[in-house]
């Protein structure tokens, strides 16, 4: 599991962004989260093209465990993809 990048698109409103954050600290799970309606400007377009690689309709949260993307709080999925 610790071999595995965790990566989140989410906005810092979005009940279903903060579920999936909630789950993984929950699980002790270390993950790098980017809230993309606080950023503004060039950074903000710059993410919104990031996650349109992996998601290309741009909605949230986004999920990214090593290889896998995962589109929405699923709670099912993401516990398989990180091996609990």
């Amino acid at each position: 599991m610790a071999d595995k990048d965790i990566k989140i698109f989410s906005l810092s409103t979005c009940s279903h962004c903060k579920s999936t954050k909630k789950l993984l600290s929950e699980c002790t799970i270390k993950y790098d989260f980017v809230d993309v309606d606080l950023l503004e400007g060039d950074e903000r377009k710059a993410i919104l093209e990031d996650v349109k690689k992996f998601n290309p309709k741009c909605s949230f949260p986004t999920i990214i465990i090593g290889q896998k993307v995962i589109v929405g709080f699923k709670e099912k999925e993401i516990r398989e993809a990180l091996g609990l």
